[in-house]
């Protein structure tokens, strides 16, 4: 509603031609630049193999969010559940016309809320033949409709002894096939990701170059790869795309063999954290997504408009 009122405001410029005309129109572009910007609420959860008690917390979670003000909201990689067995984890998942998914439909409906459900089960789409699953990310809006899904594509398989990581994606989950165009939302063009893409810099500035204003990457971060890397890599994607970059997080102990990191952080165009949930209980944070930060960093420091063609970057390759 907003980019649309503007581009009509604006086009219409030329054909006023009267003083009371004029009046009514700056009158009304005064009007539209002291309105708010549009309230985001990014979520931090524990979930376990529980799919019900799951459900349950994160229904509360949006239902406050939307009472106070968010017209979007978003939740982490494994919001339906985080198993404890290669095993459990396949048993539990889903198809996206399952009941899980049907039931987040409705609720965006009848809350008439966005949602950026950020790390779904998927069963694959040869499920009854091979077993295996896809971890998507699902954008509804406040109809109910499914808006976009972005399958991830960089899959966690990492062994890491001296700090007890050792996890590996790639045995039960099927790479996403490609990225997807970024979203338009309330809150403005959003661009998909899922945790691990997150250390992927091509990724998030494929997506800046195709229009997003807001990249984001629910995950469910280890405890030790959260602390060493997780706010410096978010900043640094906000940074480098001049985008605001919204990261939903898992928190705290989901069964004996797991446990995650926390901090679900809101990071503006210019690297700041405005928003962090901390590293103990779930919860969410609001923040106001001004895409005039946005366009402000980008005007006083053009860096899209100063980077060289493809061609420069892949010189190296050719000597």
């Amino acid at each position: 509603m907003g980019p649309m009122f503007r581009y009509i405001l604006g086009s219409s410029v030329k054909y006023v031609a009267s003083l009371p005309a004029l009046r009514h129109h700056y009158m009304l572009q005064n009007r539209m630049s002291t309105s708010p910007p549009p309230v985001a609420a990014v979520c931090q959860v524990t979930a376990s193999p529980d799919k019900e008690a799951n459900f349950s917390a994160c229904k509360q979670l949006l239902e406050e969010a939307r009472q106070q003000g968010a017209c979007m909201v978003f939740l982490p990689e494994g919001f339906d559940y985080i198993g404890s067995s290669r095993e459990e984890t396949l048993s539990l998942s889903e198809s996206l016309r399952g009941d899980m998914i049907s039931r987040y439909t409705q609720l965006a409906r009848k809350l008439e809320v966005w949602l950026s459900l950020g790390g779904f089960h998927e069963r694959g789409h040869d499920w009854e033949s091979d077993r295996r699953i896809y971890n998507s990310h699902i954008i509804i809006n406040n109809k109910g409709d499914i808006m976009s899904v972005y399958r991830k594509s960089h899959l966690f398989d990492v062994e890491l002894p001296e700090k007890g990581v050792s996890l590996k994606e790639s045995a039960f989950t099927i790479p996403g096939a490609s990225l997807v165009p970024p979203v338009q939302t309330p809150i403005g063009k959003v661009g998909l990701g899922v945790c691990y893409d997150l250390r992927f810099p091509e990724l998030s500035l494929a997506l800046q170059r195709h229009g997003a204003d807001i990249l984001t990457y629910p995950s469910a971060f280890t405890v030790a790869t959260g602390a060493a890397h997780w706010e410096v890599l978010l900043r640094a994607r906000a940074i480098e795309t001049q985008c605001f970059v919204l990261a939903a997080a898992q928190v705290g102990r989901h069964h004996e063999k797991r446990t995650s990191y926390g901090h679900a952080l809101a990071v503006d165009p210019w690297g700041d954290v405005v928003g962090d949930c901390g590293g103990e209980k779930p919860g969410m944070v609001l923040v106001e997504v001004d895409l005039e930060k946005v366009n402000r960093t980008r005007r006083n420091m053009p860096v899209q408009q100063h980077r060289r063609d493809t061609a420069f970057y892949q010189s190296l390759s050719q000597t």
